[in-house]
């Protein structure tokens, strides 16, 4: 058996691993993310979300908490949005009133949401472990619908915006306000199930055999 971690509080992740079939552990990193950004002196969204999930992986990789048959998984997401003065990379937004701003900007256009994934292999190589380390980006095509200033008004109200990149979900409450998407919509939630079986497979490992025990 070789398990998953999830270096992720993100309770959208770990629903979809679970869906799959995956049952992870799950320990917050708690990485200082404009530190991180700071260090790497990276710009781009691709390499923003990979830089930030690599350092979430690394840091709980090396916590004594990581059960010894794990595979760990760090993700991150950003959107990339053209407002018109050029591509911004947007994270969570800052408060309501930011929510709000990037709701009547993104809406009845499109941004691509990049999300980040590096996995790390600590298992012991006399029990076959690779000692992987190996990261990619999934990106996804967004196409936001035109709602009205009272749509926009009441979806900022529940909170949900204000705990996401980008500002909105496709599994919860802001689902009707995204027209379609192009790639792979787990991404858009924040785990690519597909990279996430790439990754595992460099690293020696079948998706199948991170799948929970059935009953």
């Amino acid at each position: 058996m070789t398990s998953l971690l999830l270096a992720s509080a993100s309770p959208a992740r770990l629903a979809t691993l679970r869906a799959a079939g995956l049952d992870p552990h799950v320990l917050v990193s708690g990485v200082d993310e404009p530190a991180v950004v700071e260090r790497y002196g990276v710009t781009d969204a691709e390499d923003v979300c990979l830089v930030l999930a690599k350092a979430k992986a690394e840091a709980v990789a090396g916590s004594e908490e990581v059960p010894e048959d794990a595979l760990v998984l760090g993700c991150d997401s950003v959107l990339a949005f053209d407002g018109g003065e050029g591509v911004e990379v947007l994270g969570k937004p800052a408060d309501a009133a930011d929510a709000t701003a990037r709701w009547r900007a993104m809406r009845g256009r499109s941004g691509v949401l990049h999300t980040g994934h590096w996995l790390i292999d600590v298992r012991d190589p006399a029990e076959g472990g690779s000692g992987a380390t190996l990261g990619g980006v999934a990106s996804v095509t967004v196409h936001f619908a035109d709602v009205s200033d009272a749509e926009v008004e009441a979806y900022v109200a529940t909170g949900e915006p204000l705990a996401v990149a980008g500002a909105f979900t496709l599994d919860g409450l802001g689902g009707a306000f995204v027209r379609g998407v192009e790639g792979d919509p787990h991404a858009v939630v924040g785990v690519s199930l597909p990279l996430v079986r790439d990754l595992a497979r460099e690293a020696g490992v079948l998706w199948t055999d991170l799948w929970a025990p059935r009953g």
